[in-house]
């Protein structure tokens, strides 16, 4: 037997423990594939296991933005064709996201995503198999005592 998929809003916030990032909002996006989050100072550099990446998540106004960078292994580095239709190379990552007080690992891609409402964008790679998206709620996947109020 399948197991049940559980419903997520258009917005979530989201927890991503390996990055030590804790409810950050982000966009639920059907339209498209893979999942990103905003990073800055992006650089790259080979180790003698392979690629890795160095980037600090988020910026100055965001309450959890650290300036503490973190490293992680490169899982790939694809084309993206960003919302304005321009094609960049991206840097994914492999980590864990926390939805419904349950672990999931996940691949981001490292993207500059200042002008974007969202710091978080969940892709249908991230989504499919486990949820469905009901467009007329937010916050569906935080714990009951940390939900945040309903939006109209």
């Amino acid at each position: 037997m399948k197991p049940k998929k559980k419903i997520i809003g258009r917005r979530e916030l989201v927890d991503f423990p390996g990055l030590d990032l804790f409810a950050v909002d982000a966009k639920i996006d059907t339209g498209a594939y893979t999942s990103s989050i905003h990073c800055k100072d992006v650089s790259a550099a080979e180790k003698k296991d392979g690629l890795y990446v160095t980037f600090t998540v988020l910026d100055e106004k965001h309450p959890q933005f650290s300036e503490k960078p973190i490293t992680s292994p490169v899982s790939r580095v694809k084309n993206v064709k960003n919302s304005f239709g321009q094609v960049e190379e991206r840097y994914c990552i492999i980590t864990q996201i926390m939805l419904f007080d349950q672990l999931y690992e996940t691949e981001l891609s490292l993207a500059d995503r200042s002008l974007m409402d969202y710091p978080v964008l969940l892709g249908r790679k991230a989504l499919q198999k486990r949820f469905l998206v009901d467009v007329s709620r937010v916050n569906c996947a935080q714990p009951k005592e940390a939900k945040a109020p309903k939006t109209k």
